[in-house]
């Protein structure tokens, strides 16, 4: 078993990374400090849950615990206040008290939204992340929390840590290939943003981590996450250095939300983002290759790079309008420097923007 720390003083927690470990999930509560005596409450989704709650509730249950499920429909689209509001639902009826826990048992959906049920029931109680997707690694770690509104992604949220976050690698022989690329992509963006070698490595050992080899998806996680984790050390609350976490995600949450969050994948969005950065940072000056390999690392993931010709540029450009990164008028991005290297450049010129979304529905290269 790999272990981690994200550093953040007091509330400081490890990230747990291994085979076999939802069978101890448990003792992790006892490790984590979650009372025997509240219940506890488990947040999981339609396709996950048949696959694991079982498993979970009978590790818990065997350690003394009291245990309240709640099940939502798998997706995106319930990552909403509606849902939000069935779950909190459930931890009333289900008696939960300010000792109670809750554990998110899923992907990214479920961890935001449980994560966020967490953060404001009874102004904040217990969480656990025990994340089932490769997408996951960058969601479960950093205590973002938060649900979708209609009009932007993550809008409605907050900063919120776990106590732990427990990774069982087995989890992730069952995903489909889509999902395993959609993962990759937050993967690959922790080497674009900081470690030039890693994101060469991803893409040399594309074949291993599509095929679901779990020795290099514990390296790959392992790596992502202590990127993650390093970062969010310095600083917890996005005051700056964190932004460039959201390499991609600017245009990427503009397609979930034009989309309806039901096109595309998370990862499969953000990968056209990061394809859509490394365009903008060569209309801006920056070495043309820069985009040529970002390009090249992302379709050996079987990531998609190009914008489907009917989401017009209006339409996402009004979406990034919406997103917590547009401030006082002016659009800031996340602009890659190097494989490995980013900068925040704000007053990004709208057209300039604008001229990159035309240019990633083009088939060809847009060069």
């Amino acid at each position: 078993m790999r272990t981690i720390r994200v550093e953040l003083g007091e509330r400081s927690y490890p990230i747990h990374i291994g085979s076999g470990l939802l069978k101890n999930i448990g003792a992790y509560c006892q490790e984590a400090g979650f009372a025997l005596r509240s219940p506890l409450l488990v947040v999981s989704d339609s396709t996950v849950a048949p696959l694991y709650l079982p498993q979970v509730e009978e590790a818990l249950r065997s350690q003394g615990y009291q245990v309240v499920t709640h099940i939502f429909p798998a997706g995106e689209a319930s990552k909403s206040l509606a849902v939000y509001e069935d779950v909190m639902t459930t931890a009333i009826q289900g008696g939960l008290d300010r000792h109670s826990a809750i554990l998110a048992l899923g992907g990214g959906v479920v961890g935001d939204l449980a994560g966020y049920v967490a953060a404001t029931y009874m102004r904040g109680i217990g969480f656990m992340q025990i994340p089932t997707t490769i997408l996951a690694h960058d969601s479960s770690v950093g205590g973002k929390v938060a649900v979708n509104h209609p009009l932007a992604k993550n809008m409605i949220g907050a900063f919120y840590q776990p106590a732990m976050v427990v990774y069982d690698l087995d989890t992730l022989l069952t995903l489909p290939p889509r999902q395993v690329s959609s993962g990759l992509a937050e993967a690959i963006k922790h080497g674009l943003i900081t470690d030039e070698v890693f994101a060469y490595w991803c893409r040399e050992h594309a074949e291993e981590l599509l095929a679901l080899d779990l020795e290099a998806l514990g390296y790959a996680l392992e790596l992502g996450c202590s990127i993650k984790a390093k970062v969010v050390g310095n600083d917890e609350r996005e005051n700056g250095l964190r932004a460039v976490l959201n390499l991609g995600h600017t245009i990427g949450h503009a397609i979930e939300a034009v989309g309806g969050y039901g096109v595309f994948l998370h990862g499969e969005a953000i990968a056209i983002g990061m394809a859509g950065s490394a365009l903008l940072a060569a209309k801006l000056g920056r070495d043309r290759a820069i985009y040529e390999e970002t390009v090249s690392m992302l379709t050996a993931l079987s990531l998609p790079i190009r914008l489907p010709e009917q989401y017009s540029e209006d339409d996402l450009m009004e979406a990034m309008k919406h997103d917590k990164k547009f401030k006082e008028g002016k659009m800031t991005f996340i602009i890659p420097e190097a494989i490995g290297s980013v900068s925040i450049v704000n007053d990004i010129d709208e057209q300039l923007v604008r001229e990159v979304l035309a240019q990633l529905k083009k088939e060809d290269n847009p060069w």
